[in-house]
């Protein structure tokens, strides 16, 4: 069973990302991350503080803009607006979830498509599916796919079964693996809440991402003998004896599943460390597509 760590992957990624900023700054161009913050929570909050770290490691031009939990819908959109004049700021993230006064999907479509590296707005779907590289591709399945090349397990013509239908990761990595080309060329289908016969729709599968929320909840009568695993899941379960009171587990029970498995993911230091090095990674590509408009 090979066991697929994200860290030495994403510092691949980060290798060339610190190449292409070399170039693009001796050119004169230096990227810019703005990433919007609303409320006090804490997951959010420490997301946001990596997120900062990483791109003062990589010189990049950052700004974090704090904001109350308790700001108007105009508020959010006026400093979205200010953001989309900023040519110093080539990627805008707005962290979520924002509080539940806020239209969510408003505030995505305020953002200009052109720096939306977080590629949750309709343009950059859309051109998601129609395999048009001047897009964005959310982050976590880009990183879920990274994982999957780098690790050197083939995707053309095997068997995918995503469980998980959210726009942000199950909808997303099911263009990604279907697209031509390297980390694709997979037959892919998306389970849900709604799919009968879940465990029998998933044994099937080479490839099984898990993707939904609930710790645990793939075992091993989900997976068939030499599968590969992909647990994007991150769930908070309560444990007296650790030192926070609380430990991180995927969806997919790890223990009971591994041994199943020709690669699996853990959790933690899986997939999560993947989705800011795949941030970085757009926010440069954006910084490049920026330069380019301007030639």
């Amino acid at each position: 069973m090979k066991r697929i760590e994200g860290k030495p992957i994403a510092e691949s990624v980060y290798a060339e990302c610190l190449a292409e900023f070399e170039r693009l700054r001796t050119e004169g161009h230096l990227p810019g991350l703005a990433v919007v913050l609303v409320g006090e929570d804490p997951a959010s909050q420490a997301y946001v503080a990596s997120k900062e770290r990483k791109c003062r490691e990589l010189g990049f031009h950052s700004v974090k803009i704090e904001m109350s939990a308790f700001v108007s819908q105009a508020e959010l959109l006026q400093t979205i607006a200010e953001l989309n004049a900023d040519p110093a700021i080539h990627g805008i993230l707005v962290q979520m979830p924002l509080p539940s006064h806020l239209d969510t999907d408003a505030a995505i479509r305020a953002i200009d498509p052109c720096k939306d590296v977080d590629g949750l707005h309709p343009e950059n779907l859309g051109k998601l599916a129609m395999e048009d590289a001047t897009g964005f591709a959310p982050c976590t399945p880009l990183g879920c796919q990274r994982m999957l090349i780098e690790s050197g397990i083939e995707t053309s013509g095997r068997n995918v079964v995503i469980v998980g239908r959210s726009l942000l990761v199950g909808k997303s990595l099911a263009l990604l693996l279907m697209a031509k080309g390297p980390g694709g060329d997979a037959t892919v289908t998306v389970a849900h809440s709604r799919t009968k016969n879940l465990a029998e729709v998933t044994r099937r599968a080479d490839i099984v991402v898990a993707a939904i929320g609930r710790p645990h909840f793939i075992g091993p009568d989900h997976v068939k003998e030499g599968a590969v695993v992909i647990d994007v899941g991150i769930n908070r379960v309560d444990d007296t004896t650790a030192k926070r009171g609380y430990r991180l587990v995927g969806d997919v029970d790890y223990d009971a599943v591994a041994p199943r498995c020709e690669a699996i993911t853990p959790v933690p230091g899986g997939v999560g460390v993947m989705t800011i090095a795949m941030l970085m990674r757009n926010t440069i590509q954006a910084c490049k597509l920026a330069v380019e408009r301007e030639l």
